[in-house]
């Protein structure tokens, strides 16, 4: 595919995703209709979509309106990239600039592809980071591994990916994390992941992990387990009895072949009330996902109001049923994905409000300028 005939295509699939279609499955579509197109004609249009999504305020604006058209053309000028070169309406590229694409210098929130309605929240929550964290989020994410320390030490990890032509070096998030910087596209396919010697995720999420204080012989509950990255990852920190809950059950339907892959036993817990009581329950609670938007730049434009109140609501409810399960002397972290205080400092104040014989042992946020996901991560601890 020619350079104009990708941009075509990524124009396309914005369109369709601007109707409604999620964004990987779009993508499935376009990929299985075109045939035509090689391995690097795919990712260059994926790139093309994702960097749009997550710039679609401000790209809409330059590129003179929220469609897919609009969206690219505002990518390539916001680059700087001669675009009657690539606009000719000749073979597969675009139809020519007209009259009607016109462009808007963004302005505000707009240009800092923030939602209005969240902007004043966010503003709140990060003050002076504000401004810096939004423009970190107009990018791509970098590619992080966690080395499985229970099989192999991130120098080796290093070295093993090496041999397999991915370049990755040690990140100061965690103990665990390894930012790769060289053919991250070939990790799935690699022998060191296959095997269960690294696995895909996110360095303030490991970082999340290790702040778990964690000791041998521990009864310990993932309760929002998802697909299980975090719980993989307790498990190769401690020699603990590991259960892991979700309430979609169809979210864990890989984690047991992961945990044989990773050389660990995880019991999925269904109900995990009759296996209380657990000295940790993590809940890596449903959230906002604010400070992952690099990665879900979807999920930025989708949330409303609405959505953020239920999340709210849900994250108390978890956090009081997992308060019901802890052992005397146990301990609940409590993690989100958000930079949001309403479901971070102000969720926590409002259970120890609800619960006072807990107290809060520490608290820290990740941020993104940090190179990771932006992490909330608290401690809290049950008073004997």
């Amino acid at each position: 595919m020619t350079p104009a005939a990708r941009l075509s295509a990524a124009i396309d699939i914005l369109d369709r995703i601007l109707a409604g279609t999620n964004a990987e499955q779009a993508l499935t579509n376009w990929g299985r209709a075109s045939r035509f197109a090689g391995s690097g004609d795919r990712h260059s249009v994926r790139d093309i979509v994702y960097d749009a999504l997550r710039c679609q305020r401000s790209y809409s604006a330059l590129g003179g309106g929220l469609t897919g058209r609009g969206l690219v053309l505002g990518s390539l000028r916001d680059k700087g990239a001669d675009i009657a070169k690539l606009f000719t309406g000749t073979g597969h590229a675009p139809a020519p600039i007209t009259h009607l694409d016109q462009s808007i210098t963004p302005q505000s929130y707009s240009a800092l592809d923030c939602p209005d309605w969240l902007g004043p929240l966010l503003q709140v929550s990060l003050g002076a980071d504000f401004d810096p964290v939004m423009r970190a989020l107009r990018h791509r994410a970098p590619v992080f591994l966690r080395a499985n320390l229970a099989r192999i030490s991130r120098d080796q990890a290093i070295l093993a990916l090496a041999a397999e032509g991915i370049v990755a070096r040690p990140h100061a998030l965690a103990q665990t994390a390894l930012e790769v910087t060289e053919n991250a596209r070939k990790i799935q396919m690699s022998q060191t992941y296959l095997t269960g010697l690294v696995e895909l995720q996110d360095a303030a999420s490991q970082a999340v992990i290790e702040s778990i204080p964690l000791r041998a012989g521990m009864r310990v509950l993932d309760h929002c387990a998802g697909g299980g990255g975090k719980t993989l990852a307790l498990a190769a920190l401690a020699k603990v009895a590991l259960f892991a809950h979700d309430a979609d059950p169809r979210r864990m339907r890989d984690l047991p072949t992961r945990a044989i892959r990773a050389g660990v036993k995880i019991n999925v817990a269904e109900n995990p009330e009759m296996s209380a009581p657990y000295d940790v329950i993590l809940t890596d609670v449903p959230c906002s996902g604010s400070g992952s938007w690099r990665r879900d730049p979807q999920g930025k434009w989708a949330l409303t109001e609405v959505d953020l109140q239920r999340l709210v609501q849900l994250q108390a409810t978890i956090l009081d049923r997992a308060a019901a399960m802890v052992a005397p002397d146990g301990q609940i972290a409590y993690a989100t994905c958000s930079m949001l205080r309403d479901e971070n400092e102000t969720q926590v104040l409002d259970f120890l409000t609800r619960h006072p014989d807990w107290r809060l042992q520490s608290q820290r946020r990740f941020s993104p300028l940090e190179g990771g996901d932006g992490f909330y991560f608290a401690l809290l601890t049950r008073e004997v």
